[in-house]
């Protein structure tokens, strides 16, 4: 495409065809500056940004650290979820831009970055973080390349995760408690406490910490012994709100037995009197975890309750403990798999065959034994 520049009184005009819009050829004419040098520099850029479709950034000279700053306004800030978004900033701010940012995009190249997440893994950063720089770094780049047009080629395509000794998840690195602890947990929070309902939910459902602090009473259902999952909790512009489930398949309805059951036909009972009994000074709401006053109780709350059990009943525990022990009784209790992923929101089987392989080898073991079985009794 080609342009031209002419005088008009004081001014030097630029201008180009832009093709032919409604049956008629369409051209463009601007003033350019006030000689023909400034008419002819500003055409070229017009001419580039025309043949960008409007881009806003300049190619030749954008750093790592402009770019990130650019994806994480234009995508991440209206496409991710609040939490992740947070997860994304901190992963710019605290690591991507101190080492990378400096470089021009294009210079950016598969050498650097392998180096860097080989840095990162040499300092001992657990497999699931450095996961998380690899994963904003490929997603990042990915669109650099399209639809901005930044680069020619994804310099992550070529780079490659660090091998970690531990491929097979261990049952130790998931938290996971017995029933005796479980139940020293509970002695030690027991009913009437603010962590008793939260404990007790989670154990029971295998629900995560925000689905169980943003759980409202409109969504548990005593007579049809359910609780939906279609809301968490997050700390956003300094109150809690409600935020979207993990996932799509986080939206969930969950099946609850006698012993849930039971605890929150009581505690919705005992909220209704401290209600009463608080008055105006009760804090009116429609959440099921609730300090006596009805304060919401938060996943900031349940930070103490880790820190108790762990350094008071040296039970190694985080609240995530009781959604993988919940999972972990299943299996050994000889549950569906397919039930237990509904039941826990992950999308994909695989997700718990890989999270729970502690258990599902052991399960294949049994079954091993039990085919020996049935063919010892033929012999």
């Amino acid at each position: 495409m080609k342009g031209s520049v002419r005088k008009k009184g004081n001014y030097w005009y630029y201008c180009f065809d832009v093709g032919v819009v409604d049956g008629k050829r369409k051209r463009i004419e601007r003033k350019g500056g006030s000689t023909k040098k400034e008419a002819e520099k500003a055409l070229r850029k017009a001419l580039a940004e025309f043949d960008n479709c409007g881009s806003v950034i300049d190619e030749s000279s954008i750093s790592v650290a402009d770019y990130f700053d650019y994806w994480y306004k234009e995508y991440v800030t209206i496409n991710c979820k609040y939490n992740t978004q947070l997860n994304y900033a901190r992963v710019i701010s605290h690591h991507i831009k101190p080492t990378l940012g400096i470089y021009k995009l294009k210079s950016l190249t598969p050498a650097v970055l392998q180096e860097f997440l080989n840095k990162k893994y040499r300092n001992g950063f657990a497999k699931n973080t450095l996961g998380n720089f690899y994963g904003v770094l490929s997603g990042a780049l990915k669109k650099a390349v399209y639809p901005y047009q930044l680069i020619k080629e994804n310099p992550m395509t070529y780079v490659t995760m660090p091998k970690y000794n531990n491929s097979v998840t261990d049952k130790n690195d998931l938290k996971i408690i017995n029933l005796d602890d479980f139940n020293k947990i509970i002695t030690r929070f027991p009913k009437g406490s603010n962590f008793y309902i939260p404990l007790q939910i989670a154990f029971n459902t295998g629900m995560r910490a925000a689905e169980v602090c943003g759980l409202t009473w409109d969504c548990v259902d005593l007579e049809k012994r359910t609780i939906t999952v279609e809301k968490i909790i997050i700390y956003k512009d300094k109150e809690w709100v409600f935020g979207t489930p993990k996932t799509k398949s986080s939206n969930r309805t969950i099946l609850i037995g006698d012993t849930l059951l039971k605890i929150l036909k009581y505690h919705k009972k005992n909220q209704m009197e401290n209600r009463l009994k608080y008055g105006k000074y009760y804090t009116d709401s429609d959440f099921v975890c609730t300090k006596e006053n009805g304060e919401l109780l938060s996943t900031d709350s349940l930070k103490y309750l880790s820190r108790v059990v762990n350094y008071e009943l040296r039970i190694n525990f985080n609240f995530h403990s009781l959604r993988h022990t919940h999972a972990t009784m299943l299996l050994e209790a000889g549950a569906n798999i397919k039930d237990i992923q509904q039941r826990l929101g992950h999308s994909k089987l695989a997700t718990t065959m890989d999270t729970y392989s502690h258990v599902t080898n052991k399960l294949k073991m049994d079954s091993v034994d039990k085919f020996e079985s049935v063919i010892s009794s033929i012999k």
